[in-house]
């Protein structure tokens, strides 16, 4: 299976498992992950979500020919639910990256609450490249964090940055050699778990009180946005010369 689901003395596992397309996500796979969360969200045993995906990649971002095949017509769509789900978790989300983190696999980044990266991992959002606009409020968000400047960088030019940069910027809590990332957001998730779960939850929605309405009215300006541009001549353009394996020509539009 794509997306794996695991429980372990209360913390619910959600791992990324298609590493022979270095775990690209596909519109089934944004079911699962929205199927798992709201499993994880439901159950009262659980006090703790991970997200993980592989030591050598964490994921390439969208399945580019499944997206073609199944684009995300409506805000109902695959993609935007998940989006939703993570940005309305209620319960603390770990997250251990490692290797690439390709688009959807930064922006949804912001929504976790604790995110542990390898030395090897590597983050870009490669949305404007595309033809494409930023999603998971992440045009709110990364601004916010980053500071302008720094995320219209990240987002205008789309250039990949290293966990250091990262961790530097306040993405992720902390950086450690790839092989222990796991290990150590496993042992931060234990320490959620032993704490007085309804305290953790009210703590967190008091941090994200402010930001829930702006984040998700962000979201929907974002997808009606992405929606048309997936449209574009660019968008196709783009996608066109990724399967070609060719350098876009973007010159002949305005």
């Amino acid at each position: 299976m794509d997306i794996l689901t695991t429980r372990e003395g209360g913390i619910f596992t959600i791992e990324l498992n298609r590493p022979q397309k270095k775990n690209a996500i596909t519109a089934d796979m944004y079911g699962a992950l929205t199927a798992a969360l709201i499993e994880a969200g439901e159950a009262p045993a659980v006090r703790a979500v991970m997200i993980v995906g592989k030591r050598d990649v964490f994921t390439a971002g969208n399945d580019l020919q499944d997206f073609i095949d199944h684009p995300p017509s409506s805000d109902d769509s695959p993609v935007f639910r998940f989006l939703r789900e993570i940005s309305r978790a209620s319960k603390p989300l770990v997250a251990a990256v490692c290797g690439p983190a390709v688009g959807v696999g930064t922006t949804m980044l912001l929504h976790c609450d604790l995110v542990y990266a390898g030395d090897n991992a590597r983050f870009s959002l490669p949305f404007a490249q595309l033809g494409l606009v930023p999603e998971a409020a992440s045009s709110l968000l990364l601004p916010e964090l980053f500071g302008y400047q720094r995320a219209a960088e990240r987002l205008l030019l789309g250039e990949p940055f290293g966990a250091d940069e990262a961790l530097q910027m306040g993405l992720v809590s902390a950086v450690l050699p790839a092989d222990a990332v796991v290990g150590h957001a496993r042992l931060q998730a234990d320490k959620l778990v032993a704490l007085p779960a309804a305290a953790v939850r009210a703590t967190k929605r008091l941090m994200k009180q402010g930001r829930i309405e702006a984040i998700g009215s962000r979201m929907l300006l974002e997808g009606e946005e992405f929606r048309e541009r997936l449209k574009s001549p660019e968008a196709r353009e783009a996608f066109a010369a990724f399967f070609e394996r060719r350098r876009p020509d973007f010159s002949r539009f305005d």
